[in-house]
């Protein structure tokens, strides 16, 4: 018998842990044919509602369901970490409770590991229910990520992967501190089939990821899979610099042949704005990098453990 770990991120989702059981269990029939054992890993990101009293109720039903709850909320991405830590099995697989991560899509996956695949991920082909601007702004992350970052990064995306031991500790042993799992997955390579589906809808619960909270991930992102803006901060400082010599040499070519005192100072202090303006967008960049910086240098724990059951 081989173990599957199912690592399932929770936040606030106390109306949902039963449900993604349940659904779960729908291919429990599948799991003794292949000689699976499961164990369910709840990650509970500092809920402040029920959600782990939940967990308790489930694991009280069934064993094989464990609660690892975190002292305060840490965001995804560490519970993501500390699932793909605690997980004891040969295979893990990462879903999100909100059942927008298809449990049904667990056989065909396997499909795909006994063809040799190291990893099975999945990407969704329509956005359907997300308000049009959010997923217009997405897409153009994406579209940048990939024009600067090396590292590939898929439309679509989400989270939802089957993987082997193998790549689980690949994935480990990256200990930044400053995570951005959708990078790491590309980063470490190995040979990942792709599914596609149709996007799902969330049944119960309200979505935790505003435009915000998306846009900030987003820097995480390209600060750090990418030093392109660092080099965009550069060109366009040698480019003002350029700018501005060739406009004294005017202005004093001007001077000397017709004698005209250089006026308008409205359009100095526009072009005084413009400049000064660039130079705190460039700086802000350079912010970016050293705030990542210090905070890996800083060597805190990616998260802190209440309870572990």
């Amino acid at each position: 018998m081989e173990l599957l770990s199912v690592i399932v991120p929770c936040y606030n989702e106390e109306e949902n842990i039963f449900d993604f059981y349940n659904e779960l269990m729908k291919n429990e029939q599948f799991f003794e044919k292949r000689g699976l054992e499961i164990e369910i890993l709840y990650i509970d990101d500092g809920s402040k509602d029920k959600t782990a009293d939940k967990v308790k109720e489930l694991n009280a039903r069934d064993p094989r369901a464990h609660l690892l709850s975190f002292s305060r909320n840490f965001g995804k991405e560490a519970a993501i970490y500390a699932g793909l830590k605690t997980a004891k099995g040969a295979y893990a697989v990462m879903m999100d409770a909100d059942l927008q991560d298809p449990p049904s899509l667990l056989p065909e996956m396997f499909q795909y590991i006994d063809e040799g695949y190291d990893s099975v991920a999945t990407r969704r082909v329509t956005r359907k229910g997300e308000p049009v601007i959010r997923s217009w702004f997405a897409r153009l992350f994406y579209k940048i990520m990939n024009r600067i970052s090396r590292t590939e990064i898929v439309d679509g995306a989400r989270d939802y992967r089957l993987m082997k031991r193998n790549v689980v500790d690949a994935i480990l042993s990256i200990t930044e501190y400053n995570r951005f799992t959708k990078g790491i997955f590309g980063w470490v390579g190995y040979e990942t089939k792709w599914l596609e589906y149709e996007n799902i809808e969330r049944k119960k619960g309200e979505t935790k990821w505003s435009f915000w909270k998306l846009f900030l991930y987003s820097l995480d992102g390209v600060t750090a899979f990418s030093t392109v803006p660092l080099a965009i901060a550069s060109i366009m400082g040698v480019l003002f610099c350029g700018f501005a010599f060739l406009f004294i040499i005017v202005i004093i070519v001007r001077k000397l042949i017709f004698g005209d005192p250089t006026s308008g100072w409205p359009s100095l202090v526009c072009i005084i704005s413009l400049v000064s303006g660039v130079q705190l967008f460039c700086l802000g960049i350079v912010g970016q990098y050293l705030a990542k910086t210090y905070m890996e240098v800083k060597k805190r724990p990616i998260y802190l453990i209440k309870e572990e059951i």
